[in-house]
């Protein structure tokens, strides 16, 4: 029964052997699925092998797609999805050849096609899939036992391309005869008339297409015709898709034309299209209606490749004046608009064009399926550039061109009709010999069109007569002019003719001209019945003058002032228009004008000569039999005029038929005589005559000429039994002495010379073949040999003349002469003479080894002739020497250029170089082991053996060392490798028997060593790294060589006797490495050396510590350089087995005396490899770890991620040090010190920062690269790099950065990798990317996945599913940024990269309602469930992407859910605002607009009154007393962001647009209604504390402004204070108040207040005198929303309307607090409590003057000013030069006065906004204020000795200032949030001031504190002071 294991499991294509079939249902094939070949069984036994007899390229398919196949799948495993789709598509390609293969229905021509396709295919996917080269020949592949090592190496350079091989041995026959017979090849133009759309003719059309060249403005083809009916269809219905014509013969010089496709359209119908009145429906007239035409230019562009059909349109356009219609083609081309029109529709002429290359049967072959299809060949207007011999044309091309016709007494000119006749000599008419075009059958008579009333009608129209040949002579054209009337008859009356005959009396033909031919008068009753009436009457001017004396009484009267012209063109190949080829031809007729017609043969053209090269030929031999004294010499130079015409390229293909005259019509018996008297002639006169053209000539017609002698001489000697044969070699043998005589001229002082000698060697080859017909091939070889042997040597002749000798001999060598045994051992040794001579002197190397290389071909083939032994050890003697002098210099010079300059030498190119290998390798193939012996017992001396050894052994190793041979090219590698081993064992005998004992001779054996060495370790031979099927191939073909050159070289270590020391421990590393060959006996092998090696040492030193040196050092050395990459521990287990157990090197040393120290050794060399090996792993991870490193860098920067790309150098730049430790080359870094290679990665990884614009990484790095240089003293680069650092923290300020997204991505879905399944990433956003299209973008990318659209945890059911799952949603960044330095006053630019930079925690919010939903307001109940995801490294990093490590969950309440809205938006209104302020965005105000509408609008309807109605409730409050401070908190947002709103709708004022303005005051009006609400909130609630907005002299927007009087203490800044800032502090024991500088502000900003103070010793209220500058700039005091969470943005920058930093008064406003000792001598302190004012201004830039106060400058990052009130009139805003012109929050409150009972909670941070200073001619301080940087105010105070102790206040003293205080300062660190008075301060005394009364302080209650503390102040000012003071109080 069946067993199934014991089945056979097969694949398609696989070949299985049936060795037995036995009867029974059980054991049978199902032959079904089985088809059955034929094969042969080839080394019967257990290795035999089933060979199909199949074609072999079907076998070779068969095995290379099963092969592929395998590849293939790796190919998808791989991701080389490009290459899988391709090869699939070819691997499908060569299924569908093969197949049409083994069907066999295919033609010879298909079947080659087939091949040659399956072979591209082949080889295509060979090198692709980087398999071997097939080496093939004529498509199959090639057996390297059956041709020369020079042939393989030849078939592998030509094998990619296959198709050339055919065309190469069509080529080779051509080339002997030079550049100049190289054949043109033709083109074809295939056009395919589609349709014809139009829609106003509505009558028949003939449509004539033809190229015209516009350049020399005449039509160079025939005319292709199609006849179409009224509806655009074919006239004849069997024509339908048949409309097709091929322009056939297009020459290469005519694609390079001006072509254009012209097509014309003739119209057949009434007279006027659009008249039905002119002439009667029944007649009809051919008219013209149009023309099309389509640069062939266009064409070309469009189609790109051979057989490409592509379709165009031509749009047809008509005539504006029919006078023009001639050249209607002309203007279109010229684009003459004027004299053409386009029709009102668009329609035209649809065609499609194909170009198609070769012969015509060539083409007809391979498109049938065109030309079944009716195909019009349209040929070319004359010949074309090769005429074939057996094309018959006589076509006379008749363009019929213009006339001059009289009006004839009618009032309006005629339309005239032409009707054309061919009659013959009888009078009858030629029936159809008149073609208006291909495409259409000829007819007997042709009618022009009519011009409409057109005595002058120009027609331009060809026609095509083609006349029967005997027919020509005698016939004439006869041209009849009708007129056509259009009235209702519509006759066409007859009024006149015209005729010319065809054939002139002197037998030639009419000439291609234009012929003015005279109009004779007649009538419509004339008749033609009797042609000669007219035929005597002279047809134009020429006649008229030969017959002067004509007959009075004519029968027609010639009409004087009428005329016609026509021009023809002959096309004939029997007929001619030369009068002297007629003469030549009849040259009996005029005996006496031989001479004369002989010496004018060369004027007639070329055509007319092939044409008639016959009769031309049977003439000048009938001249010679003659006479040939007379004739001889102008004959033998016709006759060579001749022969040098045929090898024109226009002519080449008329060679067969002067072959087959010579052969079969050729009857000169009589002419060699002649013939070889005249070329000796020629020859004997070379060296006299100084003018040799016609010598040359001769030399060039040698072939020909020896082709006519030798038939000559055939026919006579059959026509006299061979008489006169010893004349006849005696001529011979005389010619070929004035060939030598030619030869061995000295031509270096004769160019002329030079080149009859360079024709003669030319030609000389050709001459072979004939020669072999009369004579012996010994005796032509003695003939060649010594003509051969007559040219001078190199040394005597230029290198023109030594290419071409060199050339001659080539073409020797491959003549068929040299085929012949007995003639190549005449000839072989001169030809290796010459090439002999020019390998010693390197000249024409190239020319010499394709010689070579044909002789070793030649020998190859006819191995198994006696005679070839003999050539082969010529050839041995002559050249093997020479071969590889030869061969080491071209490996040394091309070796040498190629490493100094990177360029190649012209003679040392790789070609030149394989072909002499393969010249070597097939030498050496060639002899045997008699060739050998003779060669090595032939060296006179040893030296002259040691020589040659050491030139093969080098040789032999730069073969392995050197890529000559690509590593595709396994057949020749492996050829290669066999033919070194075999020669090898036949040298090595006589190393060992003339180099050992007394004679030893290390240099030669180290050679030997050495390339033994090479050879076992090339990787051409390590067969364990091939598969399967190529290893037993190559052990079936030559076995394992490896193991051969190891027995040699343990033959010759033996042999070495007591030479082995030489060698130890040299050999030591070489013979080591070859142990790492992973083949078992190739090691065994070398045990026996090993121990050699250390019992020799043991002998001479007793012991073997040099052997153990070496060893090690070479294994270290081994191990470093990466040994062993793939697999590098079976290094170790390879020396295991070397050193191991048994069979190792262990058991040899155990039996030695020097045993205990031999196994220490091993021992120690074992522990050595194990440890280097880890050494070499844990560095080899180390490079990985770099290699990848910049493999991920590139990634990045082709994404253009510049960002990460920098973080991922930098893991490179931590590895290095900064020293000076050398490194070499490695990836793109050269060799250089690690200092140097941190360095420019520092450069980089800076580069790459600022390209991601992440400066604030990249200044880090900079201050470490200016310790380094500033540790070096490099002051330039240390500049260089404090320049960059500058530049970033520019940029920083400057520049737009854009805050990218960042997405959360969740992949769930068992279908996703393992990296990414059921885990969560946060992916940092490219800029401008949001969710949409960050999703989309991730969809792209995994187009299985379904995108989830909620943002809930996936359960078990979609983690564990089959599917992909994606969740994608946005996640914001939670950065912690509380190292930033005074983070208040940081600006936005700078705080928000913190945000967004160096994050590691995201969180994402869902809303929910704890409890019940509240129905009146959802906001109390609305909780926001905060996920926070936690992620394993920050980002941004080494990739765009960070795993989420953990999450944390937590539950936000509703009011903190408020706070954090109010807080966001806040955020988001300054940041748009700050973007306006710095013109960001470019006009565009439709975003601020959006944003302050949707907060404003918001908070009117709804918005944070929500907020209010939810949290500020009375009952809200006391049922959640633990949410005091957040109310509070809350407030202060709410109060800030009314502010941020005035400041928005202030910029909006300034740059809407005038439509706008309705929505702008829509604007305003809600923010008073949204603010009015906020305060009526905010002030009624009992208890609360309520932050006051202090406005001075705000105007509402719709009153007029008030008159307000300004006193010099003008207030300027910006004052943010709370109830508590004012009640607590006021209340405290030290109750003094002091103004201070904004230098203070940087420290304790959350307990101070700020204003700017304007001083002037006189009151200037409202002056008229007061600059407009300073009426306008009218400043406010603001109370600026708290900061505790939010910092400064941009936004408050301070930049002038000039674009320059705006220079500002700040003054501070505070309650006791640290503040800056003041020594200014004219200030006191009162005895209690005191106020100290600082005024610190910003120095003015630009134009205006600088303050008078002195000033200090602050740091480098000015505020801005708040711009002025949206509700102010234009003229406050616009009217100064001040960036601020009233207040930014004019309208929301006036200085009101708060209920400051209870206590209250801290205030929040101070505000240090500043506003645009007053003009400094304002200030007029004392001159002693300006020694003090600072200016002060003092009020008097208590005594410092009763004050605690001050600690001073530290500040940073700018750098822009020269002047420091002369104090030192320190301050308290105050927790903004801490409770109760502050700490007193010690203050110091000064000499003058304004005291208080301490108690009076005291004594003032907290209720009326701020009033009552104000009042007291002003008491104690001055007069003046009190005025400004008043306003301050109000």
């Amino acid at each position: 029964h069946w067993v199934p294991w014991l089945a056979l499991v097969l694949e398609i294509g696989e070949t299985v052997q049936i060795l037995e079939k036995s009867e029974g249902k059980n054991n049978q094939i199902t032959f079904s699925y089985v088809h059955l070949k034929k094969s042969t069984v080839t080394n019967r036994g257990l290795c035999e092998t089933v060979v199909p007899l199949e074609d072999p390229i079907i076998t070779e398919t068969t095995s290379t797609l099963q092969e592929w196949g395998v590849l293939w799948k790796q190919l998808y495993v791989k991701h080389k999805v490009d290459l899988f789709h391709k090869l699939r598509h070819v691997m499908n390609e060569l299924i569908d050849l093969r197949r049409q293969l083994i069907q066999g229905h295919l033609a010879q021509d298909q079947t080659r096609e087939i091949k040659r396709h399956i072979t591209v295919r082949l080889d295509w996917g060979n090198e692709h899939l980087g398999l071997d080269l097939v080496p093939r020949k004529e498509f199959e592949m090639v057996d390297p036992d059956q041709i020369s090592v020079s042939e393989l190496y030849k078939l592998h350079v030509s094998s990619r391309h296959c198709g050339q091989q055919s065309t190469n041995q069509g080529d080779s026959m051509r080339q002997r005869h030079g550049d100049g017979c190289r054949v043109p090849v033709s083109h074809h133009l295939f056009i395919n008339l589609k349709s014809f759309t139009y829609n106003s003719i509505s009558e028949d059309a003939d449509v004539f297409f033809s190229l015209y060249d516009t350049r020399e403005a005449k039509q160079i083809s025939e005319k292709f015709m199609v006849k179409l009916n009224k509806n655009g269809g074919p006239k004849n219905p069997e024509k339908i898709d048949r409309l097709c014509a091929l322009f056939t013969d297009l020459s290469s010089k005519d694609l390079k034309r001006d072509l254009y496709i012209v097509a014309h359209v003739i119209r057949t119908g009434r007279m006027l299209l659009n008249d039905s009145k002119k002439g009667p429906p029944h007649v009809q007239y051919r008219r013209p209606y149009g023309c099309a035409v389509l640069a062939m230019s266009d064409v070309f562009h469009t189609i790109t490749d051979l057989k490409e059909e592509k379709d165009f349109v031509l749009k047809v356009y008509t005539c504006n004046n029919e006078n023009e219609w001639y050249q209607i083609h002309e203007n279109i081309i010229r684009k003459s608009n004027t004299k053409y029109s386009a029709p009102s529709t668009n329609y035209g002429l649809i065609i499609s064009l194909q170009l198609l290359r070769g012969e015509l049967e060539q083409i007809r072959r391979e498109n049938q399926a065109v030309f079944n299809r009716a195909l019009a060949l349209t040929r070319k207007l004359g010949f074309p550039d090769v005429i074939l011999p057996g094309d018959t044309r006589n076509d006379l091309y008749l363009t019929l061109e213009r006339g001059e016709f009289e009006r004839g007494g009618k009032s309006v000119q005629k339309n005239i009709e032409v009707t054309l006749y061919v009659l013959y000599a009888d009078g009858d008419s030629l029936k159809d010999c008149i073609s208006l075009g291909s495409g259409e059958p000829n007819t007997s008579e042709y009618r022009s069109f009519v011009l409409y009333h057109n005595n002058s009608p120009r027609w331009s129209e060809m026609v095509k007569l083609p006349i029967p040949i005997d027919r020509f002579r005698g016939s004439h054209l006869r041209f009849e002019f009708r007129h056509c009337s259009t009235k209702d008859k519509g006759e066409k009356k007859l009024f006149g003719f015209a005729f010319t005959p065809l054939m002139r009396e002197d037998g030639t033909t009419l000439s291609d001209e234009s012929h003015e031919l005279y109009v004779y008068k007649c009538d419509e009753n004339a008749t033609f019945s009797n042609q000669g009436l007219y035929l005597s009457l002279p047809c134009c001017k020429e006649d008229f003058n030969s017959c002067p004396n004509l007959p009075a009484n004519l029968p027609f009267q010639r009409s004087p002032k009428e005329t016609f012209w026509v021009s023809t063109i002959l096309c004939s190949t029997k007929l001619t228009q030369n009068v002297d080829l007629l003469a030549l031809l009849n040259w009996k007729a005029h005996p006496d004008r031989v001479l004369d017609i002989l010496g004018r043969l060369r004027q007639i053209s070329g055509e007319e000569i092939v044409k008639f090269l016959r009769d031309v030929l049977d003439t000048l031999f009938c001249l010679l039999d003659d006479n040939t004294d007379k004739y001889g010499p102008l004959v033998f130079q016709s006759l060579v005029f001749i022969i040098n015409l045929l090898r024109d390229s226009r002519f080449y293909h008329f060679r067969p038929v002067m072959d087959a005259y010579i052969q079969n019509h050729f009857a000169g018996a009589l002419a060699y005589k002649e013939l070889i008297r005249c070329l000796k002639w020629y020859m004997d006169r070379s060296a006299e005559v100084v003018r040799q053209d016609h010598i040359q000539e001769a030399m060039r017609a040698l072939e020909y000429l020896f082709k006519f002698i030798v038939q000559s001489r055939i026919l006579y000697s059959r026509a006299t039994c061979g008489m006169e044969e010893e004349q006849f070699r005696a001529s011979i043998q005389e010619l070929f002495q004035s060939i030598r005589f030619v030869l061995s001229l000295d031509s270096r002082s004769s160019e002329n010379l030079v080149f009859t000698q360079a024709a003669l060697l030319n030609s000389f080859p050709d001459i072979f073949d004939e020669l072999l017909q009369m004579f012996t091939v010994q005796e032509v070889a003695e003939y060649v040999r010594g003509t051969l042997g007559s040219m001078p040597s190199t040394v005597d002749i230029g290198q023109s003349m030594d290419v071409v000798k060199l050339q001659s001999i080539a073409r020797t060598v491959e003549s068929r002469l040299f085929f012949f045994p007995e003639s190549r051992s005449i000839l072989l040794p001169v030809v290796l003479h010459h090439i002999h001579l020019h390998l010693r002197q390197q000249r024409e190397l190239l020319i010499c080894s394709g010689i070579l290389g044909s002789i070793f071909a030649i020998i190859k083939t006819s191995s198994m002739e006696s005679s070839v032994q003999e050539e082969v050890e010529m050839m041995v003697e002559s050249l093997l020497d020479v071969l590889l002098q030869t061969l080491l210099s071209i490996m040394s010079k091309s070796h040498s250029v190629e490493t100094s300059r990177g360029q190649r030498c012209p003679q040392c190119t790789a070609e030149i170089t394989g072909e002499y290998v393969s010249c070597l390798l097939s030498l050496l193939r060639q002899m045997t082991e008699i060739h050998f012996h003779h060669l090595l017992n032939n060296f006179h001396s040893k030296e002259e053996l040691k020589e040659f050894l050491l030139k093969i052994f080098c040789v032999f190793r730069n073969l392995m060392k050197l890529t000559i041979f690509p590593r595709d090219w396994s057949v020749m590698r492996l050829l290669t490798s066999h033919i070194i081993v075999v020669t090898t064992q036949f040298l090595s005998p006589a190393l060992h028997k003339n180099f050992s004992e007394a004679d030893f001779d290390f240099k030669v054996w180290n050679s030997f060593f050495s390339l033994t060495v090479l050879y076992i370790n090339q990787p051409s031979l390590q067969l364990e790294s091939l598969g399967p099927a190529k290893r037993k191939k190559v052990l079936d073909k030559h076995g394992d060589m490896r193991v051969m050159m190891a027995y040699e070289l343990f033959s010759m270590w033996q042999k070495l006797g007591d030479n082995k020391p030489h060698f130890i421990p040299g050999m030591m590393g070489p013979f080591l490495g070859v142990t790492l060959v992973p083949q078992t006996e190739v090691r065994n092998i070398m045990i026996p050396i090993f121990h050699d090696m250390m019992d020799w040492e043991q002998r001479k030193n007793g012991n073997f510590k040099q052997v153990e040196a070496e060893l090690m050092d070479k294994l270290d050395s081994m191990v470093s350089d990466g040994k062993g990459d793939d697999n590098h521990r079976e290094l170790f287990s390879l020396l295991t087995q070397l050193f191991g157990p048994y069979p190792s090197l262990l058991e040899k040393i155990e039996q030695e005396t020097w045993r205990e120290t031999g196994i220490s050794f091993v021992t120690s060399v074992t522990r050595l490899v194990e440890r280097l090996l880890d050494y070499r792993y844990m560095k080899t991870i180390l490079y990985m770890y770099i290699r990848y490193i910049h493999k991920l860098s590139d990634l990045h920067l082709q994404a253009e991620d510049f960002t990460e790309a920098a973080f991922t150098l930098l893991l490179y730049w931590e590895l290095l040090q900064w020293e000076d430790r050398p490194l070499r080359d490695f990836l793109h870094y050269p060799c250089q010190n690690e200092w140097q290679r941190k360095e420019n990665l520092s450069r980089k990884i800076l580069h790459y920062f600022n390209k991601g614009k992440c400066w604030e990484y990249g200044i880090s790095l900079c201050r470490e690269l200016a310790f380094q240089y500033e540790t070096l003293y490099d002051y330039q680069s240390l500049s260089w790099i404090r320049k960059m650092e500058a530049a970033y923290y520019d940029n920083i300020i400057e520049q737009q950065r854009i805050e990218p997204e960042f997405f959360r991505m969740g992949f769930y879905g068992r279908k996703f990798p393992f990296f990414l399944r059921n885990k969560e990433f946060v992916c940092r956003g490219y800029d401008y990317e949001r969710l949409e299209d960050f999703q989309q973008r991730m969809l792209g990318e995994f187009p299985q996945a379904i995108a989830m659209q909620h943002p809930n945890q996936p359960d078990d059911t979609i983690l564990q599913s089959d599917a992909q799952y994606l969740q994608i949603y946005v996640v914001t960044p939670v950065s912690d940024i509380s190292d930033v330095p005074q983070l208040e006053r940081v600006p936005e630019r700078i705080k928000s990269f913190y945000r967004i930079n160096n994050v590691s925690r995201f969180h994402y919010d869902r809303p929910f309602h704890k409890g019940p939903k509240d129905r009146e307001n959802e906001f109390r109940s609305l909780w926001i469930e905060r996920t926070t995801l936690i992620l394993s490294r920050p980002l941004p990093g080494i990739s765009r992407w960070a795993e989420v490590e953990r999450r944390e969950l937590v539950e936000v309440s509703p009011l903190e859910n408020a706070i954090y809205v109010v807080e966001n938006k806040t955020q988001e209104l300054r940041t748009l605002i700050s973007q306006y302020q710095h013109r960001q965005h470019h006009g565009n105000i439709n975003p601020l607009s959006m944003c302050l509408n949707g907060v404003i609008d918001a908070a009117v309807n709804g918005g944070i009154g929500r907020y209010q109605e939810a949290f500020f409730d009375k009952d809200y409050i006391s049922t959640h007393p633990e949410d005091a401070e957040r109310i509070t908190h809350l407030k202060d947002l709410m109060q800030e962001q009314v502010h941020i709103l005035g400041v928005g709708l202030a910029v909006h004022e300034k740059l809407v647009h005038p439509e706008m303005r309705p929505l702008h005051k829509k604007l305003v009006d809600q923010f008073h209604m949204m603010r009015t609400g906020l305060h009526h909130v905010s002030s009624s609630g009992p208890g609360l504390n309520v932050s006051v907005l202090a406005l001075i002299g705000y105007v509402l927007a719709d009153c007029p402004t008030p008159s307000l009087s300004y006193s010099p203490l003008n207030l300027q800044g910006s004052i943010r204070h709370s109830s508590s800032s004012l009640s607590s502090h006021t209340s405290s024991e030290a109750g003094n108040l002091v103004i201070m500088t904004d230098g203070l502000m940087g420290e304790h900003p959350e307990e101070a207040l700020h204003m700017q103070v304007g001083l002037e010793k006189k009151a200037q209220t409202g002056s008229p005198s007061l600059p407009d500058k300073a009426k306008h700039n009218r400043e406010v005091m603001i109370l600026l929303p708290s900061h505790r969470e939010r910092a400064n943005n941009s936004m408050y920058y301070n930049v002038a309307e000039n674009g320059q930093n705006n220079h500002m008064q700040r003054a501070l406003l505070q309650q006791v607090s640290p503040c800056k000792p003041c020594t200014d001598p004219h200030m006191n302190l009162p005895e209690k409590g005191h106020f100290l004012m600082h005024c610190d201004a910003f120095h003015h830039q630009n134009n205006d003057p600088p303050p008078a106060l002195p000033v200090r400058s602050l740091r480098k990052s000015p505020l801005h000013p708040i711009p002025g009130s949206p509700t102010s009139p234009q003229s406050a805003l616009g009217g100064s030069n001040s960036t601020l012109s009233g207040s930014a929050s004019s309208g929301v409150s006036s200085l009101s006065e708060s209920n400051y009972g209870g206590q209250y909670p801290d205030p929040g941070p101070i505000r240090n906004d500043a506003l645009e200073p007053l003009p400094s001619h304002l200030w007029s301080p004392p001159d002693e204020y300006l020694a003090s940087p600072y200016m002060h105010l003092h009020y008097g105070g208590p005594e410092i000795d009763s004050m605690d102790p001050v600690r001073p206040f530290h500040y940073r003293s700018p750098a822009s200032h020269p002047h420091t205080h002369p104090h030192a300062h320190t301050h308290h660190s105050l927790d903004s949030h801490s409770h109760g008075p502050p700490p007193h301060h010690h203050v110091p005394t000064h000499d003058k001031g304004l005291n208080l009364d301490e108690s009076t302080v005291r004594g003032t209650s907290a209720t009326s504190a701020p009033r009552g503390l104000l009042d007291i102040i002003k008491k104690k000012l001055s007069v003046e002071q009190q005025d400004s003071f008043t306003l301050f109080r109000n």
